[in-house]
């Protein structure tokens, strides 16, 4: 009972903290490649001194592994921007909301890249989803910047979809904190080659800022998710972490006083119901199969 108490509450501290990571895009007046250069590197230096304090084995065992890695990484580094990108543009809610569409986009591709069975179920969460992300966006004008940032939300939730999929055969060879360890060093590294790091000139409120983001908000809330898992079930954390989009509005309304208005809560509504649906088993098909 203790273990289970310890680990609900290992994975809520890990959902808040997830939430957090989003209000740093209003609180860093930072181009979004240059916060998540910051954030990857710090999440890459305390995951790494995390494997080696514990002795774990994190060598690859391929050159086609590598490969693997830095292109996730790569990916990893744009879904990041894309995120922050999505929250300067237009707010953490909006940010947040479209980006959470991502189970959805694991509903869709998985079939695709993967040729497992499409199921009705499938188009009907993807449609309910177009109907909640045209909710969320409070107003439609070609160019406007919350228009932007929702187009925006939704890359991350997409990109963050095919890291999701694509890791799969990677989690059989490789422990969780390994591949997070590779993709933030690689995903820093790749935004090293597009961003002008000898011009850059960080107050040390900003380099802080992003120390807690990476070390806090990446390499802990991913340790403590993934440490949970070893005592609930994967639906369990899978569910609670729907909660990110909740903690992180909240904190927003608190902090930054950003309140979304009724359409854009209605809308989120139904993005996150049908996120909750997606993410839940589908009995039928488990008992056919």
């Amino acid at each position: 009972m203790a273990r289970a108490t310890s680990a609900l509450l290992q994975v809520h501290a890990s959902v808040f903290l997830f939430g957090l990571a989003g209000l740093f895009g209003k609180f860093l007046a930072l181009p979004a490649t240059v916060i998540v250069l910051g954030r990857t590197g710090f999440a890459a230096l305390a995951l790494g001194l995390a494997l080696a304090l514990e002795q774990r084995s994190a060598r690859l065992g391929t050159g086609k592994d590598g490969v693997g890695m830095v292109l996730l990484g790569a990916l990893l580094a744009f879904h990041w921007v894309s995120f922050f990108l999505s929250i300067q543009l237009a707010t953490v809610a909006v940010g947040l909301l479209t980006f959470s569409s991502f189970p959805v986009f694991v509903t869709v591709l998985e079939p695709l890249l993967f040729k497992t069975t499409w199921r009705w179920r499938d188009g009907a969460i993807a449609a309910l989803v177009v109907l909640g992300v045209a909710l969320v966006i409070p107003e439609y004008r070609l160019g406007s910047a919350t228009t932007l940032g929702a187009v925006w939300g939704l890359l991350s939730g997409l990109s963050f979809a095919l890291l999701q999929l694509l890791n799969k055969g990677y989690r059989q060879r490789y422990s969780a904190v390994a591949i997070a360890f590779y993709q933030n060093l690689f995903a820093c590294l790749s935004l090293l080659v597009v961003t002008p790091v000898p011009s850059l000139s960080l107050t040390p409120e900003e380099v802080g800022l992003l120390l807690v983001l990476g070390v806090l908000c990446t390499a802990l809330a991913h340790t403590l998710f993934i440490e949970s898992l070893a005592v609930l079930r994967t639906q369990t954390a899978s569910v609670i972490s729907s909660l990110e989009t909740v903690y992180g509005i909240a904190l927003a309304a608190l902090l930054l006083g950003e309140r979304p208005n009724l359409r854009t809560l209605v809308g989120g509504a139904v993005v996150l119901g049908t996120t909750l649906w997606a993410s839940w088993p589908d009995q039928s098909s488990s008992e056919s199969g």
